[in-house]
């Protein structure tokens, strides 16, 4: 008969409660080897990996694991017993509780450096490839950049009221934030704003995010409302947009809700000056997240892909055409091709806009791609491929059937990067020639990188 028979529910209750508390794990000593691909730092301890949020390669740190496996622990840093001399005082007051950073306290060199070793070591790994030579990274500012972010939003009265932002590290909670220093201004100091002017509205529990989108020219805060905003409501967010520059729109339902609160809300753009292209965009749209990188990353893109005046150029993943219109000023025809609809939309109107008439924008699924597409056999010189996250697998033995004397690919993902770079290699005759990582989200693991390949004679 098991011992709790007999005892009252509470009691019983008591038992369980005291069984599943643990003592804390004693805390160890650890020397930091590596920064895993998480930015946490890496140490072994009697031939066991631990890993310790916010440590760096060369520290001598006192840790408490909070969570222990077979092959490793998992562990926060309690105390700094030798600093790396590439530490440095995080610029945000709410680096570690919030979880939007993750690197703030490693020089911006240093950052780099780390970025590039993972990409250069997923390429080894995974693709069993290695780049002829490595690009220097591409980097820009390193505060404010943030243009688009996904800010969650929730009424907690314990708490103050509304809070606003990113998540807190390792939890589901929204963090306890006063500014942010990556957003773009003035969005990143106004977070307790927006907290004070959600607190006032009548449907404060029922509006669960809000999307920041910013152009050259303007910031639009999209507010995700899950019931009717009151006539009092509307009028005070028209307020708040007035006194602070915001263009406001609200979203009751999927993306295609989305609508201005005012008729004046003017339409977003971004301008590449070197290419002589303005980019407008709808506040949901992808856009890269940080302008000075994405610049310089479209300069480089041309430079090395290096269209000739006569060349035809196929843009893969194209979007709304952030690639595809500066090509368009240096080939005789650009084929662009994105599976959303109104993105092609926006590059066919972004196209117009910018007199261009050497582009032509294509709708096709490029996950399951149909290997006779008149736009995959109308005839291209050279590719450039920025697939999602997942990559471009299914596309890419279809493009390299076609032999094209050079392929660039963005990726925002080393891993599947490195799996696609292995596949040109070693099944379809391709040399890696260059690649080099681009810092498009400056203090976080984030790692986005160029790559390119010419076809081997």
């Amino acid at each position: 008969m098991p011992r709790e028979a007999g005892r009252s529910a509470g009691a019983v209750r008591d038992i369980l409660l005291s069984r599943r508390r643990r003592k804390p794990a004693p805390r160890g000593i650890a020397t930091i080897d590596d920064l895993a691909s998480n930015a946490r730092g890496v140490g072994h301890v009697d031939g066991k990996a631990v890993f310790v949020a916010d440590a760096l390669p060369g520290e001598q740190v006192l840790y408490r694991p909070t969570r222990r496996k077979r092959n490793h622990d998992q562990a926060r840093l309690e105390t700094l017993l030798s600093a790396s001399p590439d530490r440095v005082t995080p610029g945000c007051a709410h680096f570690g509780a919030c979880g939007g950073c993750a690197l703030q306290h490693l020089d911006a060199a240093a950052q780099l450096a780390f970025k590039q070793t993972q990409l250069l070591d997923a390429l080894a790994r995974l693709g069993h490839v290695a780049p002829e030579q490595v690009l220097a990274p591409l980097a820009a500012e390193r505060w404010h950049y943030r243009r688009r972010a996904r800010l969650g939003v929730k009424y907690v009265p314990k708490k103050g009221g509304t809070l606003v932002g990113f998540r807190e590290r390792g939890a589901p909670f929204i963090a306890l934030l006063r500014r942010c220093e990556v957003l773009v201004e003035p969005v990143g100091s106004r977070l307790t704003d927006l907290g004070h002017l959600i607190d006032g509205l009548s449907i404060r529990t029922q509006l669960p995010q809000i999307e920041v989108a910013a152009g050259d020219n303007a910031i639009a805060l999209v507010f995700r409302v899950l019931a009717e905003p009151s006539a009092a409501d509307r009028a005070a967010l028209q307020a708040f947009g007035a006194e602070h520059g915001f263009s406001i729109y609200l979203q009751p339902g999927n993306a295609d809700t989305i609508a201005p609160l005012s008729d004046a809300a003017p339409a977003l753009y971004y301008d590449l000056p070197a290419h002589a292209v303005r980019l407008y965009f709808q506040p949901h749209d992808f856009v890269q997240i940080h302008a000075g990188v994405n610049r310089r990353m479209v300069d480089q893109a041309l430079a090395l892909l290096a269209p000739a005046p006569d060349d035809t150029v196929l843009d893969l993943f194209a979007g709304l055409g952030n690639f595809s219109l500066p090509l368009a000023r240096r080939a005789r025809r650009v084929i662009a091709v994105e599976g959303e609809r109104g993105l092609v939309e926006r590059a066919r109107g972004n196209a117009r806009a910018n007199g261009l008439d050497n582009v032509e924008a294509h709708v096709a699924d490029l996950f399951e791609p149909d290997d006779g597409a008149g736009w995959l056999d109308s005839g291209f010189d050279s590719v450039l491929i920025d697939p999602p996250r997942s990559g471009a697998a299914e596309i890419l033995p279809l493009v390299a059937a076609r032999r094209p004397r050079r392929i660039l690919y963005c990726s925002c993902h080393p891993a599947t990067l490195a799996r696609d770079a292995g596949e040109l290699v070693a099944r379809h005759g391709y040399r890696l020639t260059r690649a080099g990582v681009m810092d498009m989200f400056p203090h976080t693991a984030h790692i986005e990188a160029m790559a390119v390949f010419e076809r081997s004679e």
